[in-house]
């Protein structure tokens, strides 16, 4: 009789700004892939932070600035949120490495971040997905929402997905969440 070997864990990265839809997204491969994948979302991280911790140097701040007459908020981060977002890195890094499939639901402003995960997950099958719209697409569902802040879509556009390299990228002004995670599933066999 063979042994069995344990297939490499599944890893999808979706990576975009506020209110792209990343997780709409992750809900729906959750929903049709073949197998099990746990959602990792950035903002059960950032609910972890003291309340102080929202609105302070150390922690997140959003300054409010304007351009061309509209409200751009841009994020600040200081040491607090960094250590929690370099520990959700290694986090998502240890679930993985307990043969967990994961979908990691992140807004990454820095390609070296991005290098990070690709780096702490070199034992994985990682495919890193862009999510992508329209930047008065993204404003509208701001809006539309009620719980953003106004303004942080446009401080993150042109930002979010400088430098980074992707697997694949997904308009998800184009196609639904359901329609964006079936090309993610077919695209990587998920």
């Amino acid at each position: 009789m063979e042994a069995s070997v344990e297939a490499r864990p599944q890893v999808v990265l979706l990576n975009g700004i506020g209110s792209v839809g990343k997780s709409s997204t992750a809900k729906a491969i959750q929903a049709m892939a073949s197998k099990p994948f746990l959602h990792v979302a950035m903002d059960a991280f950032l609910d972890m932070l003291p309340q102080p911790m929202l609105a302070h140097p150390d922690g997140l701040v959003f300054e409010a600035t304007e351009r061309d007459g509209k409200q751009v908020v841009t994020v600040k981060s200081g040491p607090v949120l960094a250590r929690a977002m370099q520990g959700m890195r290694h986090a998502v890094a240890a679930m993985a490495a307990q043969g967990n499939n994961l979908i990691i639901d992140e807004v990454i402003l820095e390609a070296r971040k991005a290098q990070s995960y690709r780096d702490l997950l070199h034992f994985c099958d990682l495919a890193m997905v862009g999510l992508v719209a329209p930047l008065e697409v993204l404003e509208a569902r701001e809006r539309a929402r009620g719980d953003r802040v106004i303004g942080l879509a446009r401080g993150q556009y042109g930002l979010v997905h400088r430098d980074i390299v992707y697997d694949m990228e997904v308009d998800t002004a184009t196609a639904s969440p359901t329609a964006c995670a079936r090309l993610i599933c077919d695209a990587f066999k998920l």
